[in-house]
């Protein structure tokens, strides 16, 4: 009988919208095919974003850095900005059919934990919708 296990941990690299490396994503703990929780990456200076998930919330919990959390609402002109900053942990909720980005404000890469609810399942594969900033601005609803 083992005392552990090791299981493998999913780890990809992100890009912004020219192909640059702005990142990575990790998986840290899934619940079947379902991941429960995420940590996503920033590189300073860099930026990850926009997509809105339609069926998920988020929570952010900054773990290194400072990020600034740009949030829209597709249709409206409605936006507001947040920043997290590792040295003073708060939680950030985002429900769904919000479009997030994040920006690197610091100048060490940035790490945040999501805790999605309910969990990211990859069967559902609209579920994710991607935007760029001059959409949101138009006001255009994918």
């Amino acid at each position: 009988m083992s005392l552990g296990t090791i299981e493998d941990a999913k780890k990809v690299e992100t890009y912004d919208h020219k192909g640059n490396v702005n990142g990575s994503l990790a998986e840290l703990f899934k619940d079947g095919e379902k991941t429960v929780a995420y940590l996503t990456s920033t590189k300073p200076g860099m930026f990850k974003g926009y997509h809105l998930h339609r069926v998920r919330a988020a929570r952010y919990v900054p773990l290194q850095g400072k990020m600034k959390i740009v949030l829209f609402k597709p249709g409206t002109k409605e936006k507001e900005e947040y920043v997290l900053d590792a040295q003073k942990p708060q939680r950030l909720f985002i429900p769904k059919d919000i479009a997030t980005g994040l920006l690197n404000i610091g100048d060490e890469e940035a790490f945040l934990i999501n805790y999605p609810d309910p969990p990211y399942d990859p069967s559902l594969k609209d579920e994710q919708v991607e935007y760029t900033e001059e959409e949101l601005l138009q006001g255009i609803v994918k």
